[in-house]
């Protein structure tokens, strides 16, 4: 299981540090472009809030086999999830947000002092486990989305979230 970005304490007035925020995610980042890119705004993330990104190995089981390469990867994700955590389950199902209004249920969970797990599935998509115990399902896209492709736009809204709260410039939709 590999972790990012290193953990560190960090003090902001808009959040509260005594709440944390993951990124739960099936398989390693294969294209150096994507995964430098959700290092990046990791990074910038870990300014604002306390994040941690978790990788948990993919199953390796072939296409014909996707029901159980879920399953496996459903079971090593809910081990990865902290047991405090509130379960937001990534499926193209789930409950589409504007930024603006992710941002207000950052702050809502910021106030009530939870901590929120995203939980991103590997190619075969999530375990019905996983989905079934999620507190939110949530929808980045209408489309399917590759899973480093679906991380990389968490990442970055979850950073246009923390741009929102705070008032900065990045943000220039409604």
């Amino acid at each position: 299981m590999l972790c990012y970005p290193p953990s560190r304490a960090f003090t902001n007035e808009r959040l509260r540090s005594d709440m944390a925020f993951y990124v739960v995610a099936v398989g390693k980042m294969k294209d150096n472009a994507v995964r430098n890119a959700c290092m990046d705004y990791a990074v910038r993330i870990a300014k604002h809030l306390k994040l941690e990104v978790v990788e948990v190995k993919d199953s390796g089981r072939p296409d014909k086999q996707a029901a159980a390469a879920r399953d496996d990867e459903g079971r090593s994700l809910m081990k990865a999830i902290p047991d405090r955590a509130r379960i937001v389950a990534l499926t193209r199902t789930g409950v589409g947000e504007s930024s603006s209004r992710f941002a207000e249920r950052m702050i809502e969970w910021r106030d009530r002092g939870v901590d929120v797990a995203f939980v991103v599935g590997g190619a075969h998509g999530l375990a019905e486990e996983v989905v079934r115990r999620a507190d939110l399902r949530m929808s980045i896209s209408a489309m399917t989305l590759p899973h480093e492709l679906a991380r990389l736009v968490l990442l970055e809204q979850l950073y246009r979230a923390c741009t929102i709260m705070r008032g900065e410039p990045y943000h220039k939709g409604g």
